[in-house]
Protein backbone atom coordinates (compact mmCIF):
# COMPACT_ATOMS: atom_id res chain seq x y z
CA UNK A 1 0.00 0.00 0.00
CA UNK A 2 1.36 3.41 -1.03
CA UNK A 3 0.83 6.03 1.62
CA UNK A 4 1.23 9.55 0.38
CA UNK A 5 2.35 9.02 -3.36
CA UNK A 6 -0.13 11.08 -5.06
CA UNK A 7 0.29 13.16 -7.97
CA UNK A 8 0.82 16.75 -6.28
CA UNK A 9 -0.21 18.59 -9.81
CA UNK A 10 -3.24 16.35 -9.86
CA UNK A 11 -4.19 17.20 -6.74
CA UNK A 12 -3.93 21.07 -7.04
CA UNK A 13 -5.64 20.58 -10.35
CA UNK A 14 -8.65 18.69 -8.78
CA UNK A 15 -8.72 21.69 -6.18
CA UNK A 16 -8.74 23.97 -8.68
CA UNK A 17 -11.48 22.35 -10.70
CA UNK A 18 -13.75 22.01 -7.71
CA UNK A 19 -13.13 25.55 -6.70
CA UNK A 20 -13.74 26.82 -9.84
CA UNK A 21 -17.36 24.68 -9.90
CA UNK A 22 -18.23 26.09 -6.56
CA UNK A 23 -18.05 29.71 -7.92
CA UNK A 24 -20.19 28.18 -11.13
CA UNK A 25 -22.07 26.50 -9.33
CA UNK A 26 -23.22 28.55 -6.61
CA UNK A 27 -22.36 32.10 -8.41
CA UNK A 28 -24.28 30.82 -11.94
CA UNK A 29 -26.65 27.86 -11.28
CA UNK A 30 -28.04 28.17 -8.06
CA UNK A 31 -27.13 31.55 -7.06
CA UNK A 32 -30.63 32.64 -6.45
CA UNK A 33 -31.64 30.00 -5.22
CA UNK A 34 -28.71 29.67 -2.54
CA UNK A 35 -28.71 33.07 -1.62
CA UNK A 36 -32.88 32.98 -0.79
CA UNK A 37 -32.26 29.54 1.33
CA UNK A 38 -29.60 31.24 3.58
CA UNK A 39 -30.93 34.41 4.01
CA UNK A 40 -27.70 36.46 1.79
CA UNK A 41 -29.40 39.87 0.52
CA UNK A 42 -27.93 41.21 -3.12
CA UNK A 43 -24.69 43.33 -2.04
CA UNK A 44 -24.56 42.06 0.97
CA UNK A 45 -21.59 40.83 2.77
CA UNK A 46 -21.22 38.62 5.76
CA UNK A 47 -18.08 37.08 5.62
CA UNK A 48 -14.82 38.24 4.61
CA UNK A 49 -14.32 37.17 0.81
CA UNK A 50 -10.95 36.47 0.40
CA UNK A 51 -10.32 34.76 3.51
CA UNK A 52 -13.62 32.74 2.16
CA UNK A 53 -12.43 32.33 -1.17
CA UNK A 54 -9.17 31.22 0.50
CA UNK A 55 -10.29 28.74 3.20
CA UNK A 56 -12.54 27.07 0.28
CA UNK A 57 -9.73 26.44 -1.75
CA UNK A 58 -7.25 25.20 1.36
CA UNK A 59 -10.40 22.62 2.33
CA UNK A 60 -10.62 21.35 -1.58
CA UNK A 61 -6.91 20.80 -1.28
CA UNK A 62 -6.64 18.74 1.50
CA UNK A 63 -10.26 16.72 -0.04
CA UNK A 64 -8.16 16.08 -3.23
CA UNK A 65 -5.07 15.16 -1.55
CA UNK A 66 -7.30 12.61 0.44
CA UNK A 67 -9.62 11.59 -2.59
CA UNK A 68 -6.10 10.64 -4.57
CA UNK A 69 -4.71 8.40 -2.06
CA UNK A 70 -8.04 6.82 -1.32
CA UNK A 71 -7.60 6.12 -5.30
CA UNK A 72 -4.63 5.21 -5.18
CA UNK A 73 -5.45 2.64 -3.00
CA UNK A 74 -8.58 1.14 -4.70
CA UNK A 75 -5.66 0.88 -7.78
CA UNK A 76 -8.36 2.63 -10.15
CA UNK A 77 -6.94 4.58 -13.29
CA UNK A 78 -10.00 4.62 -14.89
CA UNK A 79 -11.89 8.22 -15.53
CA UNK A 80 -15.43 6.76 -14.95
CA UNK A 81 -14.01 4.74 -12.36
CA UNK A 82 -12.74 7.27 -10.83
CA UNK A 83 -15.82 9.38 -10.86
CA UNK A 84 -17.69 6.55 -9.46
CA UNK A 85 -15.44 6.24 -6.21
CA UNK A 86 -15.45 9.91 -5.77
CA UNK A 87 -19.45 9.65 -5.71
CA UNK A 88 -19.48 6.72 -3.53
CA UNK A 89 -17.13 8.51 -0.92
CA UNK A 90 -19.44 11.50 -1.71
CA UNK A 91 -22.18 9.12 -0.10
CA UNK A 92 -20.39 7.56 2.22
CA UNK A 93 -18.70 10.37 4.05
CA UNK A 94 -19.71 13.53 2.68
CA UNK A 95 -23.81 13.28 2.01
CA UNK A 96 -25.01 11.94 5.69
CA UNK A 97 -22.92 14.66 8.13
CA UNK A 98 -24.30 17.25 5.47
CA UNK A 99 -28.02 15.85 5.81
CA UNK A 100 -27.52 15.21 9.51
CA UNK A 101 -26.31 18.98 9.91
CA UNK A 102 -29.05 20.48 7.73
CA UNK A 103 -32.00 18.97 10.02
CA UNK A 104 -29.83 20.15 13.20
CA UNK A 105 -29.53 23.93 11.62
CA UNK A 106 -33.16 23.38 10.99
CA UNK A 107 -32.23 23.93 7.24
CA UNK A 108 -34.58 23.84 4.28
CA UNK A 109 -34.65 20.40 2.24
CA UNK A 110 -33.71 22.38 -0.83
CA UNK A 111 -30.58 24.14 0.78
CA UNK A 112 -29.57 20.90 1.35
CA UNK A 113 -30.31 19.44 -2.33
CA UNK A 114 -27.98 22.54 -3.65
CA UNK A 115 -25.10 22.05 -1.26
CA UNK A 116 -25.38 18.13 -1.52
CA UNK A 117 -25.42 18.27 -5.05
CA UNK A 118 -22.33 20.53 -5.58
CA UNK A 119 -20.48 18.03 -3.60
CA UNK A 120 -21.74 15.00 -4.98
CA UNK A 121 -20.26 16.52 -8.87
CA UNK A 122 -17.50 17.98 -6.77
CA UNK A 123 -16.69 14.40 -5.34
CA UNK A 124 -16.93 13.06 -9.02
CA UNK A 125 -14.91 15.15 -10.95
CA UNK A 126 -12.04 15.10 -8.68
CA UNK A 127 -12.23 11.39 -8.77
CA UNK A 128 -11.85 11.23 -12.68
CA UNK A 129 -9.20 13.53 -12.86
CA UNK A 130 -7.03 11.89 -9.83
CA UNK A 131 -7.75 8.39 -11.25
CA UNK A 132 -6.43 9.18 -14.85
CA UNK A 133 -3.80 11.70 -13.87
CA UNK A 134 -1.10 9.19 -12.00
Amino acid sequence: MHLFHVNCWAVLVAAVLQWLLGAFWYGLVVKKSWRALTGYKEGEKKVNAIFAMTSSFVASLILSFVLGNVILWAGTTLFTAGAALGIVCWFGFMAPPLFAQHIYENRPANLFAINAAYWMLAMALSGAVLAVWR
